[in-house]
């Protein structure tokens, strides 16, 4: 890959589930990338790429960890062209569950965690660059919280993600910087490990495709709105969930 065609990209979440895989995916293509985690991230999964590859633990509800990680992007790489925010903090608690402190929290690390990280990151997008952030298709189709599902939290904050997304693509356009979002529909990582069989059939039968999705699905998607083949969209909300509108 050419110094011209190979991107720098911070990636969130990258210890594990979608964020690992964008992780493996760009790196497989050649990027270099700064994984951003507060959990250790595998190592021993990418050595053959350790030459391009950075490990910064921080907390996005931070803004001070934000800009640490931008920091040592740039030390490490030079110029950032890109970022792909995939951490997010899980709520299961139902309406009668909640408690102000714990619906804060959430919104705290979903929102204004999404905001701060792209927030640093756009600072130092000198010529352009892009941003993906991470909704989810539970906006849509609701959820009532228990059985690992998401609660009220949860989807409050994934919906706002939405409205983030649209204020900060115009916001960032005059510089260059592409904002959009992708939003799964359910998908086999950590936050469907509590899933029983039953509500996993029920994932799957609610899909065109017929099955529940994978951390790939998405991290294909988001590599994808980085790249320059998605250089003429922003303020998009790209929905990949098998089909489960229609189902």
């Amino acid at each position: 890959m050419s110094s011209e065609s190979r991107k720098t990209v911070i990636v969130t979440g990258a210890a594990s589930g979608i964020g690992f895989a964008c992780v493996q995916d760009l790196l497989a293509a050649g990027h270099q990338v700064c994984g951003l985690d507060l959990q250790p991230v595998p190592m021993e999964r990418l050595r053959d790429h350790a030459s391009r590859f950075i490990e910064v633990r921080a907390d996005v509800a931070d803004a001070a960890d934000c800009g640490n990680v931008v920091a040592q992007a740039r030390e490490k790489f030079g110029a950032l062209t890109s970022l792909i925010h995939m951490a997010a903090a899980h709520s299961t608690l139902t309406w009668r569950e909640l408690t102000p402190e714990h619906f804060n929290r959430i919104l705290a690390i979903n929102v204004t965690g999404a905001f701060l990280i792209a927030q640093a990151a756009a600072e130092h997008m000198v010529g352009g660059g892009a941003i993906v952030l991470t909704s989810s298709d539970s906006i849509n189709v609701s959820g009532v919280g228990g059985h690992g599902r998401g609660g009220p939290a949860y989807v409050s904050s994934k919906a706002a993600i939405i409205g983030l997304t649209r204020a900060l693509a115009r916001s960032l356009a005059p510089l260059r910087i592409r904002v959009n979002t992708v939003s799964p529909g359910a998908t086999a990582t950590a936050m469907t490990a509590d899933y029983d069989d039953e509500a996993l059939r029920k994932v799957a039968e609610r899909t065109l495709l017929g099955r529940i999705g994978q951390a790939q699905d998405i991290a294909a998607v988001a590599q994808f709105l980085i790249s320059d083949a998605a250089g003429y969209m922003t303020g998009e909300i790209v929905h990949v969930n098998g089909g489960g509108y229609f189902g």
